[in-house]
Protein backbone atom coordinates (compact mmCIF):
# COMPACT_ATOMS: atom_id res chain seq x y z
CA UNK A 1 0.00 0.00 0.00
CA UNK A 2 1.53 3.23 -1.24
CA UNK A 3 -0.13 6.41 0.10
CA UNK A 4 -1.49 8.89 -1.79
CA UNK A 5 -0.04 11.41 -0.05
CA UNK A 6 3.48 10.21 -0.64
CA UNK A 7 5.99 11.60 -2.77
CA UNK A 8 8.25 8.95 -4.41
CA UNK A 9 11.03 10.74 -6.76
CA UNK A 10 11.96 8.98 -10.42
CA UNK A 11 13.89 6.26 -10.04
CA UNK A 12 12.92 4.20 -6.89
CA UNK A 13 12.37 0.44 -7.13
CA UNK A 14 10.22 -1.04 -4.73
CA UNK A 15 9.64 -4.46 -3.72
CA UNK A 16 6.68 -6.38 -3.53
CA UNK A 17 3.83 -5.72 -0.55
CA UNK A 18 5.41 -2.78 0.89
CA UNK A 19 3.52 0.28 2.87
CA UNK A 20 4.31 3.74 2.23
CA UNK A 21 2.67 5.91 4.64
CA UNK A 22 1.69 9.23 4.32
CA UNK A 23 4.08 12.60 3.81
CA UNK A 24 7.02 9.62 3.24
CA UNK A 25 9.20 11.25 0.69
CA UNK A 26 11.46 8.36 -1.00
CA UNK A 27 14.59 9.49 -3.68
CA UNK A 28 15.02 12.97 -2.77
CA UNK A 29 18.53 13.38 -5.03
CA UNK A 30 20.92 14.56 -2.56
CA UNK A 31 22.98 17.91 -3.65
CA UNK A 32 24.92 17.74 -6.67
CA UNK A 33 22.73 14.98 -8.50
CA UNK A 34 19.48 15.78 -10.53
CA UNK A 35 16.48 14.11 -10.17
CA UNK A 36 16.40 10.05 -11.09
CA UNK A 37 20.21 10.40 -11.84
CA UNK A 38 20.66 7.60 -8.67
CA UNK A 39 18.57 4.72 -8.44
CA UNK A 40 17.14 3.76 -5.13
CA UNK A 41 16.04 0.51 -4.00
CA UNK A 42 14.20 -0.89 -1.11
CA UNK A 43 13.45 -4.89 -0.67
CA UNK A 44 9.80 -6.70 -0.20
CA UNK A 45 7.78 -6.30 2.64
CA UNK A 46 8.88 -2.84 3.58
CA UNK A 47 7.41 -0.54 6.11
CA UNK A 48 8.04 3.21 5.78
CA UNK A 49 6.12 5.15 8.73
CA UNK A 50 5.01 8.61 8.47
CA UNK A 51 6.81 11.39 7.50
CA UNK A 52 10.19 9.50 6.90
CA UNK A 53 12.39 11.22 4.44
CA UNK A 54 14.97 7.89 1.96
CA UNK A 55 17.15 10.18 -0.12
CA UNK A 56 18.47 8.97 -3.29
CA UNK A 57 21.15 6.29 -3.97
CA UNK A 58 20.04 4.05 -1.24
CA UNK A 59 20.60 0.31 -1.59
CA UNK A 60 17.68 -0.93 1.08
CA UNK A 61 17.01 -4.93 1.69
CA UNK A 62 14.12 -7.26 2.59
CA UNK A 63 11.42 -6.38 5.64
CA UNK A 64 12.91 -2.75 6.28
CA UNK A 65 11.01 -0.79 8.42
CA UNK A 66 10.80 3.07 9.76
CA UNK A 67 9.59 5.04 13.06
CA UNK A 68 7.67 8.01 12.06
CA UNK A 69 10.29 10.74 11.03
CA UNK A 70 13.02 8.99 10.41
CA UNK A 71 15.27 10.46 7.78
CA UNK A 72 18.06 8.78 5.72
CA UNK A 73 20.37 10.32 3.53
CA UNK A 74 21.84 9.19 0.45
CA UNK A 75 23.81 6.31 -0.69
CA UNK A 76 23.93 3.64 1.89
CA UNK A 77 23.84 0.22 1.98
CA UNK A 78 21.78 -1.60 4.46
CA UNK A 79 20.48 -5.13 4.60
CA UNK A 80 18.04 -7.30 5.38
CA UNK A 81 15.51 -6.95 8.11
CA UNK A 82 16.36 -3.44 9.14
CA UNK A 83 14.92 -0.98 11.05
CA UNK A 84 15.24 2.37 12.13
CA UNK A 85 13.73 4.13 14.91
CA UNK A 86 11.33 7.24 15.20
CA UNK A 87 13.40 10.29 14.50
CA UNK A 88 16.96 8.51 14.46
CA UNK A 89 19.41 10.19 11.13
CA UNK A 90 21.69 7.99 9.02
CA UNK A 91 23.74 9.90 7.24
CA UNK A 92 25.11 9.17 4.14
CA UNK A 93 27.89 6.42 2.89
CA UNK A 94 26.55 3.96 5.55
CA UNK A 95 26.74 0.34 5.57
CA UNK A 96 24.77 -1.49 7.73
CA UNK A 97 24.12 -5.23 7.99
CA UNK A 98 21.34 -7.34 8.73
CA UNK A 99 19.14 -8.03 11.40
CA UNK A 100 20.13 -4.31 12.41
CA UNK A 101 18.10 -2.06 15.19
CA UNK A 102 18.39 1.27 15.44
CA UNK A 103 16.38 2.47 18.03
CA UNK A 104 14.85 6.64 18.67
CA UNK A 105 16.53 9.72 17.96
CA UNK A 106 19.80 8.12 17.55
CA UNK A 107 22.39 9.50 15.58
CA UNK A 108 24.30 7.22 12.86
CA UNK A 109 26.90 9.83 10.58
CA UNK A 110 29.00 9.38 7.75
CA UNK A 111 31.34 6.10 6.97
CA UNK A 112 29.91 4.45 10.24
CA UNK A 113 30.01 0.36 9.71
CA UNK A 114 26.94 -1.22 11.81
CA UNK A 115 27.53 -5.06 11.06
CA UNK A 116 25.15 -7.89 11.04
CA UNK A 117 22.73 -8.10 14.37
CA UNK A 118 24.26 -5.41 16.08
CA UNK A 119 21.58 -3.11 18.55
CA UNK A 120 21.87 0.47 19.24
CA UNK A 121 19.64 2.01 21.68
CA UNK A 122 17.87 5.17 21.92
CA UNK A 123 19.59 8.87 22.01
CA UNK A 124 22.70 6.69 21.01
CA UNK A 125 25.06 9.48 19.56
CA UNK A 126 28.04 8.03 17.00
CA UNK A 127 30.51 10.75 15.82
CA UNK A 128 33.19 11.05 13.07
CA UNK A 129 34.63 14.31 13.52
CA UNK A 130 37.96 14.28 15.82
CA UNK A 131 37.87 18.29 15.69
CA UNK A 132 34.44 19.40 14.20
CA UNK A 133 34.17 22.43 12.56
CA UNK A 134 38.03 22.76 11.89
CA UNK A 135 39.15 23.76 8.31
CA UNK A 136 39.84 20.10 7.12
CA UNK A 137 36.92 18.27 9.46
CA UNK A 138 35.13 17.22 6.64
CA UNK A 139 38.43 15.72 4.34
CA UNK A 140 39.53 13.66 7.77
CA UNK A 141 35.95 12.25 9.12
CA UNK A 142 37.20 8.84 10.67
CA UNK A 143 33.68 6.39 11.25
CA UNK A 144 33.29 4.09 13.89
CA UNK A 145 33.06 0.03 13.14
CA UNK A 146 30.56 -1.68 15.33
CA UNK A 147 30.99 -5.31 15.18
CA UNK A 148 28.48 -8.09 14.84
CA UNK A 149 26.18 -8.58 17.51
CA UNK A 150 26.89 -5.55 19.22
CA UNK A 151 24.78 -3.94 21.94
CA UNK A 152 24.97 -0.20 22.28
CA UNK A 153 23.01 1.09 25.71
CA UNK A 154 20.67 4.14 25.50
CA UNK A 155 22.31 8.03 25.80
CA UNK A 156 26.30 6.21 24.94
CA UNK A 157 28.54 8.50 22.85
CA UNK A 158 31.11 6.73 21.00
CA UNK A 159 33.82 8.82 19.29
CA UNK A 160 35.70 8.88 16.02
CA UNK A 161 37.28 5.66 14.49
CA UNK A 162 36.18 3.17 17.50
CA UNK A 163 35.83 -0.24 17.00
CA UNK A 164 33.59 -1.99 19.14
CA UNK A 165 34.43 -5.84 19.15
CA UNK A 166 31.70 -8.73 18.62
CA UNK A 167 29.24 -8.67 21.36
CA UNK A 168 30.34 -6.00 23.07
CA UNK A 169 27.55 -4.73 25.14
CA UNK A 170 28.32 -0.90 26.30
CA UNK A 171 26.15 -0.05 29.49
CA UNK A 172 23.32 2.94 28.65
CA UNK A 173 25.29 6.65 28.91
CA UNK A 174 28.86 5.58 28.41
CA UNK A 175 31.07 7.52 26.74
CA UNK A 176 33.34 5.32 24.83
CA UNK A 177 36.62 6.57 23.80
CA UNK A 178 39.04 3.43 22.78
CA UNK A 179 38.75 0.06 20.82
CA UNK A 180 36.85 -2.63 22.91
CA UNK A 181 37.50 -6.22 22.63
CA UNK A 182 35.02 -8.91 21.88
CA UNK A 183 32.90 -10.23 24.18
CA UNK A 184 33.07 -7.25 26.60
CA UNK A 185 31.11 -5.48 28.95
CA UNK A 186 31.57 -1.77 29.81
CA UNK A 187 30.13 1.08 31.45
CA UNK A 188 31.33 4.62 32.64
CA UNK A 189 32.86 7.95 31.44
CA UNK A 190 35.01 7.29 29.65
CA UNK A 191 33.99 3.09 29.29
CA UNK A 192 35.84 0.87 31.08
CA UNK A 193 35.74 -2.89 30.85
CA UNK A 194 34.40 -4.68 33.73
CA UNK A 195 33.92 -7.94 32.88
CA UNK A 196 33.14 -11.08 30.06
CA UNK A 197 29.89 -11.16 28.93
CA UNK A 198 30.19 -14.74 30.07
CA UNK A 199 29.69 -12.95 33.38
CA UNK A 200 26.25 -11.89 32.98
CA UNK A 201 23.31 -13.06 35.28
CA UNK A 202 21.55 -14.41 31.31
CA UNK A 203 23.11 -16.31 28.85
CA UNK A 204 23.82 -13.66 26.07
CA UNK A 205 25.94 -16.06 23.31
CA UNK A 206 27.27 -19.30 22.56
CA UNK A 207 30.75 -17.98 22.88
CA UNK A 208 32.07 -21.13 20.97
CA UNK A 209 29.77 -20.58 18.45
CA UNK A 210 29.49 -17.24 18.54
CA UNK A 211 25.86 -17.02 18.10
CA UNK A 212 23.23 -14.72 19.88
CA UNK A 213 20.98 -16.43 22.45
CA UNK A 214 18.06 -15.71 24.72
CA UNK A 215 18.30 -11.39 23.52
Amino acid sequence: MISKRAVIYPNVRLGKNCTIEDFVIIGVPPRGFKKGELETVIGDNAIIRSHTVIYAGNKIGNYFQTGNKANVRELNEIGDNVSIGTLSVVEHHVKIGKDVRIHTQAFIPEYTILEDKCWVGPNVVITNAKYPNSPNAKDELKGVHIKKGAIIGANSTIVPGIVVGENVLIGAGSVVTKNIPPNMVVIGNPARVIKNISELPYHIIDLKNQTRQGC
